[in-house]
């Protein structure tokens, strides 16, 4: 995506986030001088948190044995990295500026700074140590290109199949069940589509124990994005790829309380079609504008189906959109008069079109004990069932498909071969 591929905007400040990282550090060393002690530091504290999480989540992978020879190693490291918040890592920092800047990106995994291990901070920020991508073709491309790799393999794909029951004789997976009554048999299953979905579907009776650790852990946070439609050309009115994190003021961990009655405290913007070489027209564009919000003002239409939501939902939702779209037009006064389409999509969205809990983010909460949780690794106390997705190691696209290279390298273990690759 180039670089800076993510802008931070506060109050009478603006910081490109670079790459590689090493320009990024620089940047905030010539932006905060006097703090560029503390800057090192918490860089090689993110370091080694980084090396402490990698460890954990080998763990998870491993066979018991194994798994218990890696606690051990690096118990202490781990311990150290889980025990502390993002906001106690930088507690030292003498600048809240620079404080809300180092902590801003919190939205990358769905917990606030006060309340997010430290770990898994250090986890997903260094991940863009040298830069973000886009897939060209936009994101349909994994599917398309995983899709080609199963068929010509000899697989087959099937989608709208909602799994309505994952199969179990005598102990064992033997298959699953889908919404329409067909049967697949299978020795091995592997469920992508949550830690919670996936136990919710295993008969009642199988694996109770598992099932209440499981639904002991709550869902991430929820979100509201408006989705944006442009007839213009938006590069030339001062849109880029990069991801723009707007914060109304420097308390950057608030989560929207109300969405329907307050303005929201952040805002995170993002235009696919300028991230997309691929894309064909200069002239139409769109943008996801994303905020962080609680599940409960949402919780009481809940019951409701997408297509029949109760009148009092329909408003509510247009209240949002209107809210959303007029801090946007303050922010981006000369992209307002390109918009051309504008959508907004709510918690019980997710909640219908992708079956996530409380219409959470990320799946599950990334807490310290998430990340330690024994019940989270690919070997399930099924035996056949193995467990993958981003409930498995970390949020986002690259944590599912780390959780998916896992499982399957569980199955074949060849694969871990591949994995320094």
């Amino acid at each position: 995506m180039g670089s800076p591929y993510d802008i931070l905007r506060l109050p009478g400040l603006e910081v490109p986030v670079e790459a590689p990282r090493a320009a990024y550090v620089e940047r905030l060393k010539a932006l905060f001088p006097d703090e560029a002690k503390a800057i090192d530091r918490c860089f090689w504290a993110c370091d080694e948190a980084q090396k402490a999480t990698m460890a954990l989540f080998a763990a998870k992978a491993a066979p018991a044995p194994v798994a218990a020879v890696l606690r051990w190693v690096n118990a202490r490291r781990v311990r150290r990295a889980l025990s502390i918040t993002t906001a106690e890592a930088v507690r030292e920092i003498r600048d809240p500026r620079l404080v809300a800047v180092l902590t801003a990106r919190w939205g990358d995994y769905g917990v606030p700074p006060a309340q997010s291990p430290f770990a898994i901070h250090a986890l997903v920020t260094d991940s863009y140590a040298n830069g973000a991508y886009y897939p060209i073709g936009g994101p349909a491309r994994f599917a398309e290109e995983l899709g080609k790799t199963i068929r010509d393999a000899g697989g087959e794909l099937r989608t709208y199949a909602p799994v309505s029951e994952i199969r179990v004789a005598d102990g064992r997976v033997v298959g699953v069940r889908l919404v329409d009554g067909d049967s697949i048999d299978a020795s091995v299953v592997v469920s992508a589509m949550g830690a919670r979905n996936t136990v919710a579907a295993l008969p009642k009776e199988v694996a109770p124990e598992w099932r209440r650790e499981i639904e002991s852990i709550d869902p991430s946070v929820s979100y509201v994005t408006l989705y944006l439609g442009f007839r213009g050309d938006i590069r030339a009115h001062g849109a880029t790829s990069a991801n723009i994190w707007v914060y109304e003021d420097f308390d950057v961990g608030r989560v929207w309380e109300r969405p329907a009655d307050d303005d929201p405290p952040s805002l995170f913007v993002s235009f696919p079609s300028l991230k997309d070489p691929a894309h064909p027209d200069p002239e139409h564009h769109t943008a996801e504008v994303v905020v962080i919000c609680r599940w409960e003002p949402f919780a009481a239409w809940s019951d409701s189906k997408h297509g029949d939501r109760p009148e009092a939902y329909k408003a509510a939702k247009e209240r949002i959109g209107e809210r959303l779209l007029a801090q946007f037009e303050r922010h981006f006064p000369s992209l307002a008069p390109l918009i051309d389409f504008h959508e907004v999509s709510t918690p019980l969205s997710q909640t219908s079109f992708v079956h996530a809990d409380r219409g959470a983010m990320y799946g599950l909460v990334m807490s310290a004990e998430r990340m330690r949780h024994k019940a989270l690794k690919v070997r399930t106390p099924v035996p056949g069932l193995l467990l993958a997705g981003q409930d498995l190691i970390s949020p986002g696209i690259q944590g599912a498909f780390m959780g998916g290279i896992m499982a399957a390298a569980s199955i074949e273990p060849r694969l871990w071969m591949q994995m320094p690759r």
